[in-house]
């Protein structure tokens, strides 16, 4: 798939097959996210994979939070049902992906670090996207952080950045509306 192609079809999938990703297909889009750039070239990004009965717990941690967040069972409207299902199970998908880094007291180099996992985890969805594959990056699961980090056993030195489901797509969500150009650049030094 082409660059460009790639970028536009990515899209946050809620809905996957139950079928197994193969760990060699995995495999690749990691390599593919280890190409990102990195600050000072410390390529400081490490990935855990996570099936199986782990992925279920991951899920149901993040379940926990939507819940805590919703009006009592009964008093929910079905989007929001819809979404802690999802939240429950991450759509089905058989396979998860927690990106991590160093933590770091120094806010300047926390903020590096932080930047460069995320531009491995961009290559990451758009490489899962060129495989087929559906990613939704996922920041919520977070919000549960203590219980997420004793479920993967990840070290107080760990911080986590971003997680993702990974699996065969069961929907093709629309784009998104993109703003335009004109409301999100700033030309500076350029002639009219």
């Amino acid at each position: 798939m082409e660059l460009y192609t790639a970028i536009k079809a990515r899209r946050s999938i809620r809905q996957y097959k139950p079928d197994m990703v193969p760990r060699e297909v995995i495999s690749r889009i990691l390599e593919m996210a280890t190409w990102a750039p990195s600050g000072l070239n410390w390529q400081q990004w490490e990935f855990m994979v996570i099936s199986g009965p782990k992925k279920d717990e991951l899920a149901r941690s993040y379940g926990r939070i939507v819940e805590f967040g919703m009006p009592p069972e009964g008093k929910r409207t079905p989007q929001q049902e819809g979404f802690l299902q999802w939240a429950r199970t991450l759509g089905g998908a058989p396979v998860a992906i927690v990106a991590l880094t160093r933590a770091h007291g120094q806010p300047s180099i926390r903020k590096m670090n932080l930047e460069s996992v995320a531009a491995a985890f961009t290559h990451l969805l758009l490489a899962a996207t060129n495989e087929g594959l559906g990613t939704c990056w996922m920041t919520g699961p977070l919000n549960n952080e203590a219980e997420l980090r004793k479920i993967l056993d990840i070290p107080a030195d760990k911080e986590i950045v971003a997680i993702t489901p990974l699996g065969y797509p069961a929907e093709s969500p629309e784009a998104a509306p993109r703003k335009s150009l004109d409301e999100i650049v700033t030309w500076i030094g350029f002639e009219e």
